[in-house]
C-alpha cells in the first residue's frame, strides 16, 4: 500500500499529499470522497479496493498560507544563481549574512543573499557599508506557489489526474 493521494479542500482547493493509508482512512471515515482512481489495486481477504489519486474533503479546512523552506537552494533559486554583489551568475555560490551573525544577524529570509566565493570572503564579517559593497537586489521571502508544492509528485505518470485540480494543463 504504497502511493500518494492528492488532498482537496471542500473548495477544490489543493491542501497537501498524504499516503495511501490515511486516504484511505479519510474515505472510509466520511471525511472526503473520491474524484480520482489509481490503476492500484488493494486487495483484503474478502475484497479488493481501487486506490484513490484525488480526494475532497468534505468540510472545508482552513489553514495558513504555506511558507518556502528556508534552505540553500531555495536561496540559490530565489536570488537567480546570481551574485547579489557583483552581478556574476554561477552555480558555485555560498550563502551570505547581510548583517553578520556574530553582529546580531539573523537566520532569515530578508537576511541573506547568494554571494561568490571572491565577494563572500571579500566582505568577511562586516556590514555591506562597512566592506563597501552594494546589494544589488534586495532579499524577500519568496511566496509558496501550487507548482513548487506539487511539481515533484507530476513527474510520476501515474499523478497525471492531478493537473486537472492543480490548474497547471498538460504543458
Amino acid at each position: 500500500m504504497n502511493g500518494v493521494v492528492l488532498v482537496l479542500n471542500q473548495n477544490y482547493e489543493p491542501l497537501n499529499v498524504t499516503n495511501l493509508p490515511r486516504a484511505f482512512r479519510l474515505v472510509f471515515g466520511l471525511k472526503a470522497e473520491i474524484l480520482e482512481y489509481d490503476h492500484q489495486v488493494v486487495r483484503t481477504v474478502t475484497r479488493e479496493f481501487h486506490a484513490p489519486s484525488v480526494i475532497r474533503l468534505q468540510h472545508h479546512v482552513k489553514r495558513p498560507r504555506p511558507r518556502v523552506r528556508l534552505t540553500r537552494r531555495e536561496v540559490f533559486a530565489r536570488d537567480r544563481h546570481t551574485c547579489q554583489y557583483c552581478g556574476r551568475q554561477s552555480h558555485d555560490l555560498t550563502l551570505d549574512h547581510i548583517v553578520p551573525r556574530h553582529r546580531g544577524g539573523s537566520h532569515s529570509w530578508d537576511n541573506l543573499v547568494a554571494a561568490c566565493k571572491s565577494c563572500n570572503h571579500r566582505k568577511g564579517g562586516k556590514t555591506p557599508e562597512e566592506a563597501r559593497v552594494r546589494l544589488l537586489r534586495l532579499p524577500f521571502e519568496p511566496r509558496s506557489d501550487l507548482y513548487s508544492m506539487f511539481s515533484p509528485y507530476l513527474a510520476d505518470a501515474r499523478n497525471e489526474a492531478w493537473r486537472n485540480y492543480l490548474f497547471l494543463g498538460r504543458n
